[in-house]
């Protein structure tokens, strides 16, 4: 059973009940779900996965303590701790005192200050593109199973995805990334018999690849052992560039493989900038990814974002 089902689960046979029974009066300012770090908020986890941290159990956000006070947050945090031990056969962990804890009682501003370093969600345009995608990854996956306030669902509303400018800006900066280590150095590296150099290349035009992706497709890009996955389960073309970049990560640099990568790489490119103009974003279609990055700089309408140096946000 996945993560998710089981949280859910254990929620509606235990959670749920025990909300009611002992704290109705609170009910209207609760949000319950599972959301966070791990593969099982993001529906990845596996029979690997429960070597840790895997276990029956489910977030409960809380306003500020104007709303729901220390003391109520405190009886729910041993009612929480009271739930079965044990749930379709797997054991619960033990609920820190001193926080940290992926589950359990959590206050709403302190969840997000500890995953984008805001507690409302209102970012600034300098916040936004610091923020590694990961962390705002974690903060709008998983589920919500309630949410009566309606406070946690509003602010992951805030941060689904990047602001238009902020995109533009981190598009340009990984396109760039993409030219300079796939187009530029991975030959001249290769030519050189310089292989760890040459496969260092690849793997940053892997990564700015992998970001350029999900940047198109405005999602953020999950924890870097989770992006493969992420990247095939978008679509049918975007399975066969997980392929292509597979390949080029994990074959030699011989002659006839560096031939074969660069070809690869060209092609790739030019899927890139396909997809761009199919979105409308540049008229022209060209595997020039330097090009492509300085021409995506200039849409932006901020004049701040667009005069910060190119490579700012990645």
């Amino acid at each position: 059973m996945k993560g998710l089902e089981l949280a859910r689960k254990f929620y509606e046979q235990h959670g749920e009940p025990m909300l009611k029974e002992q704290f109705s009066h609170i009910l209207p300012f609760v949000a319950v779900g599972l959301v966070g770090s791990g593969s099982e908020c993001y529906g990845y986890d596996d029979d690997v996965s429960q070597d840790h941290d895997f276990e029956p159990g489910f977030c409960i956000f809380l306003p500020d303590e104007t709303t729901v006070d220390r003391k109520t947050a405190f009886e729910l945090e041993r009612a929480y701790s009271k739930l079965p031990k044990e749930f379709m056969g797997l054991k619960r962990s033990i609920i820190s005192p001193v926080g940290g804890n992926r589950h359990g009682v959590i206050r709403t501003a302190d969840f997000f200050e500890n995953k984008i370093g805001c507690c409302d969600g209102e970012l600034s345009a300098e916040q936004w593109l610091s923020l590694p995608d990961y962390a705002l990854a974690e903060a709008v996956n998983g589920e919500v199973f309630c949410d009566n306030y309606g406070e946690f669902t509003a602010i992951r509303e805030k941060i689904a995805r990047y602001p238009q400018d902020v995109r533009l800006k981190k598009l340009a900066g990984n396109l760039l990334l993409m030219g300079q280590s796939g187009q530029y150095n991975y030959k001249r590296c290769a030519l050189r018999n310089e292989t760890a150099a040459a496969q260092l290349s690849i793997f940053e035009f892997a990564k700015a690849t992998l970001n350029t992706v999900f940047l198109l497709e405005e999602k953020y890009t999950p924890y870097y052992k989770w992006s493969f996955r992420a990247l095939r389960e978008l679509s049918p073309d975007y399975a066969r560039l997980a392929s292509d970049l597979e390949y080029l990560l994990s074959s030699g640099n011989g002659e006839t493989s560096v031939k074969k990568k660069c070809e690869i790489i060209e092609s790739i490119c030019t899927q890139i900038s396909q997809k761009m103009k199919e979105q409308g974003l540049l008229d022209a279609v060209g595997a020039d990814t330097e090009w492509l990055a300085y021409a995506v700089n200039d849409l932006i309408k901020d004049s701040h974002i667009r005069n910060m140096h190119i490579l700012v946000a990645v």
